[in-house]
């Protein structure tokens, strides 16, 4: 299958984003471990270092959440890069991943690999404990045993449930999720300090706003919507339209999150002396909100997929689903000091890039299909 990865933007032509940023300010581990690399964010931040020099380790499990052909064509074209080398390997093989560990020792693990999906874990409640619990473990174990220089990991907005507070903050508490996915990322969050705390593994931990973009997933909002609107079907707008989502282009997430890479939370003497300061503050654990900072309504995200893909939505207006949340909205300030940097992409750009990519991958598939039924 021949896919053109022109679509890509080239990252050194973007000023001050990760191509530019590392060459001049960071000392890149040898090999970084990324899980999930098969998916959304995770091929895109795989694609980003590879482009960037770097070696990548990838593994992903390849299961059937939703199309294994979008995850193969994404494998596709990291494969095109030989510093990047593949393992399919499912979280729950706890051996397998301490092994692999072992092996690269790697100096940096990026770990987005996770059963997804607020209202899937309504329906399959059981699928979100062996990839979002057992498997986290998994990693953080292999992580611990091979002294591994800094965890990255994907927590999620949903976390912060029925918060009524705009907008969210770390300091906010999470302690009502409304969907299991949810309590499975804030379970996560936990596990995470408590390595931290135990065996001073430093770990990050990325509360991701709805993510969109590129090669994005089949279940998130833009994809479903988009493809409706090319057949001609209608759309189901929930809430009847009063939903605001900080979307956060794919471009922006990755730049957080590799310029995180080298910035391990390092608590200070005069911290760990404190017998006042918080058990939070004395283990190398923090976790941050990755946002746009610029909530959007959602039907006006629906009139930028209709003018850039030059046809009309038809509209089913539908009461808000169980597990959804009115609206989403990133305080991302902590970041922003730490990292340098602010999301650069407009909601209006964003949605363009996606809505050219989807025009071009969807034909490119239907013209192999017609192929295949020709032959």
């Amino acid at each position: 299958m021949v896919i053109d990865s022109a679509r890509f933007a080239d990252p050194s032509s973007i000023p001050g984003t990760t191509w530019q940023w590392i060459s001049k300010k960071l000392l890149m581990p040898k090999s970084i471990l990324v899980t999930g690399c098969a998916g959304f964010i995770g091929f895109h931040t795989a694609k980003r270092l590879l482009n960037a020099g770097v070696s990548v380790v990838g593994i992903d499990s390849i299961n059937a959440y939703y199309s294994q052909e979008l995850k193969q064509d994404r494998l596709a074209l990291l494969s095109e890069n030989k510093s990047f080398r593949f393992h399919k390997i499912d979280l729950t093989e706890k051996e397998t991943i301490a092994n692999l560990c072992s092996q690269i020792q790697p100096q940096c693990v990026i770990h987005l690999a996770a059963q997804a999906g607020v209202r899937w874990s309504i329906e399959n409640p059981w699928a979100y404990l062996d990839s979002n619990l057992t498997g986290f473990l998994s990693i953080l174990e292999a992580c611990r045993h091979n002294k591994v220089g800094h965890l990255i990991y994907a927590s999620s907005s949903s976390v912060y449930g029925s918060n009524k507070k705009l907008p969210f903050s770390v300091e906010d508490s999470v302690d009502h999720p409304i969907s299991l996915y949810a309590a499975t990322k804030k379970a996560n969050e936990l596990m995470a300090h408590t390595y931290s705390h135990l065996y001073r593994l430093p770990t990050t931990g990325l509360r991701f706003f709805t993510v969109y973009g590129p090669w994005g997933r089949p279940d998130m909002a833009l994809w479903k919507f988009a493809e409706a609107i090319l057949e001609g079907r209608p759309i189901d707008i929930y809430n009847y339209g009063q939903m605001k989502r900080d979307f956060t282009f794919i471009d922006d997430v990755v730049e957080s999150t590799i310029r995180l890479i080298d910035k391990p939370f390092k608590p200070t003497i005069s911290q760990a002396c404190d017998s006042s300061t918080s058990a939070v503050r004395t283990a190398p654990w923090r976790v941050f909100n990755v946002g746009n900072h610029s909530p959007v309504q959602l039907l006006y995200v629906v009139e930028l997929l209709e003018k850039y893909l030059g046809r009309q939505a038809l509209k089913n207006y539908l009461p808000i689903q169980p597990g959804d949340v009115e609206a989403t909205y990133a305080d991302i300030e902590k970041l922003a000091e730490v990292i340098d940097y602010t999301p650069q992409t407009s909601i209006e750009s964003g949605v363009e890039k996606f809505a050219t990519w989807f025009g071009q991958y969807t034909s490119q598939k239907n013209n192999q299909a017609h192929f295949s039924k020709a032959a």
